[in-house]
């Protein structure tokens, strides 16, 4: 026998829900007919919640019992439901399997082999590079969760407004092996300062907040994903000098 499942949720001319659109394939990938009906109005929409006391919808109905929206659906088939405040490594390990998946490929369009010195090179560079495009999608809040540790962006405020900036500039300058007199201090400098930041905040102090690496909206915990961000700039850098002409 089909099990059934009776689905509220919203569908208006100027808004379908995602949760609603999520919620119905979850319970069809379960096994479930849904009987699908739509709260097509806002009035609608406020009168169904009154009437069975929830602030929100879809909402789910399995054997005349209220299963409540997405998330308590997940739960009710004993599913993980993401905690939007814990701590995650995720966004540091996509990006950084995307900017080495990204050198292999410049690599071998490059040179016809994938495994070169240019392309560890452009690894940290295009690393660089995209850790300052997340930072600058927002920069004052990447600028107030900076101030909770670096040390020069606590004495001069500006800092941390100019640091994505100069992150992205030394990222494309090394990328490109153009002005090394400009893009090799500028890593040094900011490397630099962000890796004793970070060592005093995290090995030092003991303290526990977020970082600000990959921008201000991060879970990412502080620690040793950002000490490994400014030291790989820091070894970039010394990297450069080392082959100069």
């Amino acid at each position: 026998m089909t099990k059934q499942a009776i689905l509220y949720r919203m569908v208006m001319p100027d808004h379908i829900c995602p949760y609603g659109l999520k919620a119905k394939h979850l319970l069809k990938s379960r096994g479930f007919a849904v009987d699908d009906r739509w709260l097509t109005t806002r009035a609608e929409t406020d009168a169904f919640k009154t009437e069975h006391g929830v602030k929100t919808t879809p909402q789910t109905f399995i054997d005349g019992v209220r299963i409540g929206g997405h998330d308590d659906l997940r739960r009710h088939f004993g599913l993980k439901v993401a905690d939007p405040d814990a701590t995650s490594y995720t966004p540091v390990i996509a990006l950084f399997a995307m900017t080495a998946l990204m050198a292999l490929a410049t690599s071998f369009a490059a040179y016809g082999d994938a495994f070169t010195l240019r392309a560890a090179e452009w690894f940290v560079s295009f690393s660089m590079i995209v850790l300052a495009l997340l930072k600058l999608q927002d920069v004052d809040k990447f600028a107030t969760m900076f101030l909770n540790y670096d040390l020069l962006a606590r004495r001069w405020v500006p800092y941390a407004s100019i640091y994505p900036f100069a992150e992205g500039l030394a990222g494309v300058l090394m990328t490109a092996h153009a002005l090394p007199w400009l893009s090799i201090p500028v890593a040094l400098f900011i490397g630099g300062i962000g890796a004793v930041s970070v060592f005093k905040a995290v090995y030092i102090d003991r303290r526990s907040i977020k970082c600000a690496c990959v921008g201000g909206g991060s879970k990412v915990p502080l620690g040793f994903v950002s000490l490994t961000e400014n030291l790989g700039m820091i070894a970039m850098a010394l990297w450069m000098i080392g082959t100069l002409p």
